[in-house]
């Protein structure tokens, strides 16, 4: 790939991050060149919606340094799976079983599905099939195989050389208790297997060696520093990890900022140069609090893919990543609107401000939808969709030529206009009855759409709805078309109603408010 400097003015953040990388990599060249780009797994939970937004953020700032570049890049996605068990997480079988390889490494402990070698390569098969199902690009790596493999063994040894300096970063972070016995080191137990947190009696780098003591038996153990037999604490794990391997970029969240400033110290204490590093924000729930698992408050990726499509989600992930954002199912229809609105953008004109443009690597042939997902939900209302055959019928006379085959995006969205219809909008359908001034204003609007050509588009209809609005005496417009949505289709807001109208037909809307004019007469 050829490089295109000029991309280092463009105003998006993927952009930015990588002019950083490409000015680490020019003040200190690698002899391989390129760049490594890494995101970290802990496989005693299942990939979530937070994986997805890492891989795929750092995914964007990447391609954005490949192709300002042209040197080539590598995505690690790394699993700490050597790391111990320490709770028993709520949703796997066999539990007492579990319960019973507390302490010892993930890849150590038997898979409580019965499907793999072990519960971290059963999590590991688990992460690398969410990644591939979205079509990432990238590496993987187990800590398991890299310790064991002796990817580490140098830096181990350089980290066994330098070990009270690595202790004197962090001591002071530590309570007293704490502080007395702290050492980078974890050595695994030669008989329990389990991953031990003590104090090193003596650390004999040139001897390859740790010698501790068990705190139950008393019992005196020398363990190789190589070899997989030890491993490091989470912060000089991370700080081994990125002098190791020669990570130029990490992402993390706001929750790990003084892992990252310890980490880095560390990774400079042994004589390497800690990565470029992005600070992102956790999301809220509805209320603007911090999402929590054990709470169940928040969306889970498969509840925003049962809703939407995963292009969407990217769209989500990819706005202002250093703002904390609510992430809950309201948020769905705009996310896909905003995706459909910057997909047509990049096929007129290739941005590398636009999201879409990241999301799908330069440039995309998919003819996206000539309806929004905001006026398919609409649709699915007003027929009370219970599958996405009868909103058909209306598509094909707004778009005629446009079929499921032709565009894959709209058939999709159809089907997800559906589901979300039928869980979100349908318990919350509400028509309310027009005061006097509305009513005045539909019974003007139903003569007006009689006198109306059925071929008429969305902008003589909008234009329509905005004579007859300015005709009445209304505080401003928004609240006339406050009243169609709340009055007509048991709603608070939607998208343009002209746009409605041309959907679902002059003819079936001239029905909606006779009913509704009906039902105020009946009551």
């Amino acid at each position: 790939m050829s490089a295109d400097p000029s991309l280092r003015t463009v105003k998006a953040w993927p952009f930015e991050e990588a002019t950083k990388v490409a000015d680490r990599l020019a003040a200190a060249p690698k002899p391989e060149g390129g760049a490594l780009f890494e995101t970290g797994y802990g496989p005693s939970g299942l990939p979530h919606i937070g994986t997805f937004g890492e891989v795929a953020r750092t995914t964007w700032v990447r391609r954005a340094f490949e192709r300002m570049t042209g040197l080539p890049a590598r995505l690690l996605a790394f699993s700490d799976d050597m790391d111990a068990l320490r709770k028993v997480p709520d949703n796997v079988p066999n539990k007492e079983m579990l319960t019973g390889h507390l302490g010892r490494p993930l890849t150590a402990i038997p898979d409580p599905f019965g499907t793999h070698d072990s519960f971290g390569a059963h999590n590991n098969a688990r992460l690398q099939a969410f990644l591939d199902a979205f079509g990432f690009d990238y590496e993987f790596a187990s800590s398991t195989e890299y310790y064991r493999g002796g990817r580490f063994d140098a830096a181990l040894l350089r980290m066994a050389e330098r070990h009270e300096e690595v202790r004197g970063v962090i001591l002071p972070t530590l309570g007293p208790d704490r502080r007395a016995t702290y050492s980078p080191f974890l050595p695994i137990h030669p008989e329990t297997g389990l991953v031990m947190q003590v104090p090193m009696e003596e650390v004999r780098p040139a001897e390859d060696l740790l010698v501790w003591i068990d705190p139950d038996t008393g019992k005196r153990h020398g363990t190789r520093i190589t070899g997989g037999h030890c491993k490091a604490q989470w912060k000089a794990d991370w700080a081994l990890r990125w002098y190791a391997l020669g990570v130029d970029y990490e992402m993390s969240g706001k929750d790990l900022i003084d892992s990252v400033k310890l980490s880095g110290q560390i990774c400079r204490v042994l004589g390497g140069q800690p990565p470029v590093g992005f600070t992102y924000e956790l999301f809220l729930d509805e209320n603007g609090g911090k999402i929590s698992k054990s709470k169940g408050n928040g969306l889970t990726i498969d509840e925003w893919l049962r809703y939407a499509p995963p292009e969407s989600l990217a769209q989500f992930m990819y706005g202002q990543p250093q703002r904390a954002k609510r992430l809950y199912f309201d948020v769905i229809p705009r996310a896909v609107d905003d995706y459909l609105a910057n997909l047509e953008k990049l096929k007129a004109t290739p941005d590398g401000a636009n999201p879409a443009w990241h999301i799908h690597n330069g440039s995309s042939n998919d003819p996206g939808s000539p309806i929004s997902f905001a006026m398919l939900l609409n649709l699915a209302s007003v027929v009370n969709a219970e599958g996405s055959d009868i909103l058909w019928g209306f598509i094909g006379r707004y778009a005629p030529g446009v079929t499921a085959e032709s565009h894959p995006m709209l058939a999709r969205l159809a089907e997800h206009a559906v589901a979300y219809y039928r869980d979100f909008v349908a318990p919350q359908k509400r028509h309310r009855a027009p005061s006097a001034v509305e009513r005045s204003a539909l019974e003007d609007l139903l003569a007006a759409l009689r006198a109306l050509p059925a071929e008429s588009d969305a902008e003589a209809i909008q234009a329509l709805l905005y004579e007859v609005g300015k005709r009445h005496e209304f505080a401003s417009l928004r609240d006339w078309f406050s009243c169609l949505y709340q009055v007509l289709l048991g709603q608070q807001e939607g998208p343009r109603f002209g746009g409605f109208v041309a959907l679902y037909g002059i003819p079936g809307t001239i029905g909606l408010i006779e009913s509704a004019l009906a039902r105020e007469i009946a009551a």
